[in-house]
């Protein structure tokens, strides 16, 4: 588990190209917000074909870190490298998917649509002719299996599927990173759980690096590799097994706090009720 150095991934999620690895790369990365400081000294590599969770309580900076690797907003100090150049804005190496607002139920467009718009909604001049759009299309349904509900209105798609298409339209791009915030908000357990799968199984498909956002690490335990845990403008990265204990989360909080575990899952508990406050970040 390391604060300031990254961890080792694992070997399975280690890459099998490029020169060292890692699809990102943050280096004594801060990041601060009417001055109030998000997290500071933030070392961080993610490879290619690794998971990382990232959790914390609202207002610690977590959709922050995510619109840092988008370009759309800049550190405060420290460095920050994808594919070990400096980031910038509008790179569709980066697959994106935002915290989900349900389509108006009055909504026309389709599933397919809004996922061909990541195939070539980005393009000037000539479209992509029709059967070569409708094959990438089909091809992006199939990946998050859609088949079913693609053709209908997204207003009459549940949360989960349409959760679906939002992650067919950020892998349209043909990503390298993935960037996923808060997709499991409005979710049952049920479709919690087939969202993760279908992540998993995309980064380990495509060879992607994620970085996924989400308030509770129970719903993807079983195929995260590495957490990064922000609290108090600092942070802990490590397994799950490394960073959910209580003696680190503690340390981490500045006050008692105990982790559980129960039937295979882990309730973390005495958190300060100051932490669960929602803040302003940066916009």
């Amino acid at each position: 588990m390391s604060e300031r150095a990254p961890s080792e991934p694992p070997t399975a999620a280690r890459p099998r190209s490029g020169t060292d690895g890692a699809v990102l790369r943050l280096r004594d990365a801060s990041l601060a917000y009417g001055g109030r400081t998000l997290w500071h000294d933030l070392d961080l590599d993610v490879a290619a074909g690794e998971f990382i969770a990232v959790l914390g309580a609202n207002g610690t900076g977590k959709s922050s870190l995510l619109k840092v690797v988008l370009g759309q907003v800049p550190l405060s100090s420290g460095t920050a490298q994808f594919l070990g150049r400096a980031i910038r804005g509008g790179d569709r190496r980066i697959g994106y998917v935002p915290q989900q607002t349900l389509a108006d139920a009055g909504a026309p467009l389709r599933g397919r649509d809004l996922i061909a718009l990541g195939v070539d909604g980005h393009r000037w001049g000539i479209p992509l002719p029709s059967r070569q759009r409708r094959a990438a299309v089909d091809e992006l349904v199939a990946a998050v299996h859609a088949e079913g509900t693609a053709s209908r209105p997204l207003g009459r798609l549940s949360g989960g599927e349409q959760q679906r298409i939002r992650i067919a339209q950020a892998l349209a791009g043909e990503p390298r990173l993935l960037l996923l915030d808060e997709p499991l908000l409005s979710l049952d357990l049920a479709r919690q759980r087939a969202i993760s799968q279908l992540v998993d199984e995309s980064r380990r498909r495509r060879d992607l690096g994620v970085l996924f956002v989400t308030h509770d690490i129970n719903p993807v335990l079983d195929v995260v590799d590495r957490v990064l845990y922000l609290a108090n403008g600092r942070f802990r990265i490590g397994t799950p097994d490394e960073v959910f204990r209580s003696e680190v989360l503690s340390e981490l909080y500045g006050s008692p706090v105990e982790v559980l575990r129960s039937r295979g899952r882990l309730i973390v508990a005495g958190v300060p009720d100051s932490h669960h406050h929602a803040e302003a970040e940066p916009a």
